[in-house]
C-alpha cells in the first residue's frame, strides 16, 4: 500500500475501526467505478470531497448518488463561498490526492461533513488514500471517526 494508505489504515486502527480494507488492481478514482467494482449501489460509496470554504478545507462526505450544493453546504457551515478545491489545495490539506481522499489519515483534523443520505446503506466504502484503496465502515463508525456534522448536503 501507499503511505497516505498506511496513514488511513493506521487511523482506523487507533479509532477502533475494524474496516475491510480492500486494495485492487484497477483504480477506483469516482463513485460509479468502485461502486461497479464492489458490487454495492453507488449510493454506499462515501465520496470525500474537499471544499475551499473562505480558504479553509471542508471535507464534505457525500453519497455517491448524488451531488453536493455547495449554496447549502456554505449556508450551513457559515462561509461566504464554499467552491471545490484545486488539486493542490486537496493534496495540501490531506496528504491525499484527488480520486483516492479518505475520510481519515490526514496531517490534521479536517472540518467534516457527513451526508445523511449515507445512513440509509448499512454498509459504506470510503477511499483508503490512495486511487486503489477502499474501506468498509457503518455511517455511524464514520461520523464518529471524523468528528463530522451530520447534514443534507444535495
Amino acid at each position: 500500500m501507499s503511505a497516505p494508505a498506511d496513514r488511513v489504515v493506521a487511523a482506523l486502527r487507533a479509532a477502533g475501526i475494524a474496516a475491510d480494507v480492500r486494495r485492487f488492481d484497477v483504480p477506483v478514482p469516482t463513485a460509479a467505478v468502485a461502486a461497479e467494482v464492489l458490487g454495492c449501489a453507488v449510493g454506499a460509496i462515501a465520496n470525500s470531497l474537499v471544499f475551499d470554504a473562505d480558504g479553509a478545507p471542508l471535507l464534505v462526505l457525500a453519497s455517491g448518488a448524488h451531488r453536493v450544493d455547495t449554496a447549502k453546504v456554505a449556508a450551513l457551515v457559515g462561509a461566504a463561498r464554499v467552491r471545490r478545491a484545486t488539486p493542490e489545495f486537496v493534496t495540501a490539506a490531506t496528504g491525499q490526492e484527488v480520486g483516492g481522499v479518505a475520510p481519515t489519515g490526514h496531517p490534521a483534523p479536517l472540518r467534516t461533513v457527513v451526508d445523511v443520505d449515507l445512513a440509509a446503506h448499512p454498509l459504506l466504502w470510503a477511499g483508503g488514500g490512495d486511487h486503489h484503496t477502499m474501506f468498509s465502515v457503518t455511517y455511524t463508525d464514520l461520523v464518529r471517526l471524523t468528528g463530522g456534522e451530520e447534514a443534507a448536503v444535495a
